[in-house]
């Protein structure tokens, strides 16, 4: 079985929007793709589809890119997802 680590995950602006919910906690692999990440909360919240290809990552306060970065989660981590910011 793989090990699974319970991480927080934190929505912010147009994310949040989306989801309705502001932060949450999930149980994902502890070694995971960040693409497969994004695809595991995508399917919790269909509607953050909207936002996929502007998103901004970061694990651990650190940006990461949606791709084959491998991530090693530790529980109690925080995952923001972080829509891009208008304004002027």
């Amino acid at each position: 079985m793989v090990p699974q680590s319970q991480v927080t995950v934190l929505y912010f602006a147009r994310s949040a929007e989306l989801t309705g919910v502001r932060s949450e906690t999930i149980s994902v692999p502890q070694q995971i793709k960040s693409l497969k990440l994004w695809e595991e909360i995508e399917s919790r919240h269909p509607r953050l589809a909207d936002v996929r290809d502007q998103v901004i990552f970061a694990v651990r306060q650190e940006y990461v890119q949606l791709g084959d970065q491998l991530l090693f989660l530790q529980p109690g981590d925080e995952i923001a997802v972080i829509p891009p910011i208008s304004g002027g």
